[in-house]
């Protein structure tokens, strides 16, 4: 499992698929992008950035697990309907949520042990969200097996991570930066928005190194 191979592969991938991915993903992300600002616009610039991720909580499991379905269907040579893909995404938004609660929670108090558990916690539960959507784990057992599935193959895993979220996490605080003070409203929902949709980037490189791992460990009941 070569990480830059990986990382190349699954732009290739993200390239030849951008429409399906936008058409299946983009309007919730606008959605998101649009009740944050609108959000953080009746509470003020100081607001607590726990109201951001509560809103991500509502639609972040909708187009998440939608985009991991299309993404195993794909991986089979099918071309699934959006509809389809949606509605199963419905049914797992309790179990998907309640993940990425759990899973933010673990993250954000490894962070504050300083930065690097953080790092651990995050890395050992990046499989956590194709089990429970392709496999049908339930929460805690999503995240318990993917602590199981990154033994053996942590570092190439965090290399894979860093390779692809280092630039985009770039990108995003350049396009914040080169705002203006006095944004307009369109232009600032333009940015989030965009960057938002780019961050999709890294679900397609994580289920890449889901597929290769899980072909190579014996299956699960």
């Amino acid at each position: 499992m070569n990480p830059l191979s990986v990382l190349r592969d699954s732009l290739y991938f993200f390239r030849r698929h951008l429409i399906s991915i936008a058409g299946l993903c983009l309007p919730l992300v606008i959605i998101e992008a649009l009740c944050t600002q609108l959000l953080y616009g009746q509470l003020g610039d100081e607001a607590s950035p726990a109201y951001g991720l509560l809103v991500g909580l509502l639609f972040y499991p909708l187009y998440s697990a939608a985009l991991i379905l299309y993404l195993d269907a794909r991986s089979d040579g099918h071309e699934p309907l959006k509809r389809n893909l949606m509605a199963r995404a419905l049914q797992l938004w309790p179990s998907f949520a309640l993940l990425v609660l759990l899973s933010s929670l673990l993250i954000m108090a490894g962070i504050s042990l300083f930065i690097l558990p953080g790092i651990w916690v995050m890395t050992n539960l990046v499989f956590a969200e194709y089990l429970l959507v392709l496999q049908g784990r339930a929460p805690i057992a999503a995240m318990r097996e993917s602590f199981q599935m990154v033994n053996g193959h942590f570092w190439r895993i965090l290399v894979c991570m860093l390779g692809v979220m280092a630039p985009l996490w770039l990108f995003n605080g350049l396009t914040l930066a080169l705002l203006p003070e006095q944004v307009s409203p369109v232009l600032e929902l333009l940015v989030n928005v965009l960057n938002s949709f780019v961050q999709l980037f890294s679900t397609v490189v994580l289920f890449r190194l889901f597929m290769l791992i899980s072909e190579s460990t014996p299956a699960r009941s």
